[in-house]
């Protein structure tokens, strides 16, 4: 089973992607785009009075919003953040995503907050992607005995410069990065992140729409570091593969047992979305559900999922099996009453949600 589409009238999720200047930003977007399925809008932030960045992404994008001239939250919102994604919201776009490469100098929990906080109808924060760089951390943004805020914010931590590294100095980089990062986040997801490559799973849906899009030609990688990193081939998509979960959902879930999952996500688990049914004093609501680290956003759905609901979960370091047998775990039976706490926790989220 598959990750489901966004639904009609499901928030667009945005993703900022953050790091420091060379870190390695750009590479990892420019992979990212080349999941020729979705259809992706992009956000570059850039200072000078060329943007150097957005014509790097030129061929890549489906649509893109350019802002330059000074650091995204910097700027009032009206003429940064807000001006770019009221540009790229409107549904006629029929975007999957927007991802926003923010400066080097941008601050990741204050764009975080932007974002979440948008006036833009129909768009949510979908993550925030630390990008850090393994062989220049300790030089740049990870210079003090504490580790820096920044990693406070960060939903997914991408560790790039790995390649350059033998695979005993790529994992020895890539473990002390995590223990920085986890000390102050112990809910963020850290990946090595060769090439600026990761599993766009990891970061967004995949509809199936069609599309033309120019390939940009990858570095060659020996083929004994794929196999030792998890890689697989997907001709020009070479990255690590995600692991996911998943179940169908023929009847109305356990509303508690629902909350509770989104609580305490299967070990390994980045992202999750699903179609629930859920049965409440007026019948069968239905349910969009949607994880992402640490980050929980509910929708309701104008009819509950026929003929049933889904629920996906994926991750790198997802048990697969362990991770459905989770999943099944929500699942309800036709005898069972109305859960009315369960239903009240669950529409708290979708207060929540906004």
């Amino acid at each position: 089973m598959s990750m489901p589409r966004r639904e009609r009238g499901e928030r667009l999720p945005v993703i900022a992607i953050t790091g420091h200047l060379g870190a390695g930003k750009t590479s990892l977007l420019n992979h990212l785009l080349r999941r020729d399925e979705a259809r992706v809008g992009v956000v570059v932030n850039d200072f000078g009075d060329i943007n150097v960045d957005a014509a790097l992404v030129a061929g890549q994008v489906d649509h893109a919003a350019s802002v330059a001239g000074s650091c995204l939250c910097c700027m009032p919102r009206s003429e940064g953040i807000d001006k770019a994604l009221a540009s790229l919201a409107r549904a006629a776009l029929g975007l999957d995503a927007i991802l926003v490469e923010a400066s080097g100098l941008a601050d990741p929990p204050a764009l975080a907050g932007l974002i979440a906080s948008s006036q833009v109808a129909g768009v949510r924060l979908g993550g925030i992607i630390e990008v850090v760089d393994a062989v220049n951390a300790d030089n740049t943004v990870d210079t003090d005995p504490e580790p820096p805020r920044r990693y406070a914010a960060a939903t997914l931590v991408a560790v790039t410069k790995t390649d350059v590294l033998d695979a005993g100095g790529s994992l020895r980089a890539a473990e002390r990065i995590r223990e920085r990062v986890r000390r102050v986040n112990p809910m963020a997801h850290v990946v090595r992140a060769p090439y600026g490559r990761i599993d766009p799973d990891l970061v967004f849906d995949v509809a199936d729409h069609p599309r033309i899009q120019e390939e940009l030609p990858l570095e060659p990688e020996d083929s004994q570091d794929r196999g030792e990193l998890g890689y697989e081939g997907h001709g020009h998509h070479e990255h690590v593969h995600a692991r996911s979960a998943s179940v169908a959902l023929p009847g109305p879930v356990n509303p508690a047992a629902l909350v509770d999952l989104l609580e305490s996500p299967p070990i390994g688990a980045y992202r999750m979305k699903g179609r629930v049914g859920v049965r409440t004093r007026g019948g069968v609501s239905g349910y969009l559900v949607n994880l992402v680290g640490p980050l929980v956003h509910i929708a309701r759905l104008p009819f509950p999922p026929e003929p049933c609901g889904e629920l996906v979960a994926i991750g790198m370091d997802l048990d697969s099996d362990a991770a459905q047998s989770a999943l099944a775990g929500i699942a309800g039976s036709p005898d069972d009453p109305v859960d009315a706490a369960g239903v009240a926790r669950l529409e708290r989220y979708h207060r929540l949600s906004g």
